[in-house]
């Protein structure tokens, strides 16, 4: 899949230099939750907040090509890095929350591809607590799907944590609410009950 492979040769590239990574996305949903078409690839990774982001800009998009005519102002904006494989897929870059990348790195998963070629995926909660925070209706499904895949086995508490603070950090209550709408649903269905 030519997502997986795009995901598998930034992941090798930033471990070449030291920076920790996931794979969030729809890539991650492959694992989590209910398989869906994905044509890009999502990594968030290791990075300061306070910090000149313009020689880890560089860095990687001296090694791919940069989907927007200025990196470092993007970057800056946005705490993203938008790149292209050497296969042709698209490649969004966040930079990871400091506070919570810590434990988000790690609670990563090894996952192998093939021999020889694993990626790091982020853990199911993460994975909710990215969506819950996009918030679009996409957003929604996926972690409706997360959560009827992996069901009790989730850590409900730490996923409420980290919701909880960054609603009070974004002002937005709807981020802790979307989620406890869809973990509701669950508890009442018969597959949760």
């Amino acid at each position: 899949m030519d997502p997986l492979i795009a995901a598998w040769e930034v992941g090798e590239f930033l471990s070449s230099h030291g920076i920790r990574y996931a794979i969030i996305g729809g890539l991650a949903v492959q694992i989590w939750g209910e398989p869906r078409l994905t044509i890009d690839a999502d990594l968030t990774i290791s990075a300061p907040l306070d910090d000149d982001s313009s020689p880890l800009v560089s860095l990687i998009t001296g090694q791919f090509s940069s989907r927007v005519a200025d990196p470092y102002k993007f970057t800056q904006q946005t705490r993203m890095i938008l790149i292209t494989a050497s296969n042709g897929v698209d490649v969004d870059i966040s930079l990871a929350l400091p506070g919570y990348e810590d434990e988000m790195f790690a609670r990563t998963v090894e996952v192998e591809l093939q021999s020889g070629r694993s990626i790091r995926l982020c853990s199911a909660e993460d994975l909710i607590i990215h969506k819950a925070i996009a918030g679009r209706p996409q957003d929604t499904i996926d972690i409706q799907g997360v959560i009827y895949r992996q069901g009790d086995k989730l850590n409900i508490i730490a996923i409420r944590a980290w919701l909880g603070q960054f609603s009070d950090i974004l002002e937005n209550r709807e981020i802790l609410a979307r989620f406890e709408k869809l973990w509701i649903e669950y508890q009442s269905s018969p597959t949760g009950a």
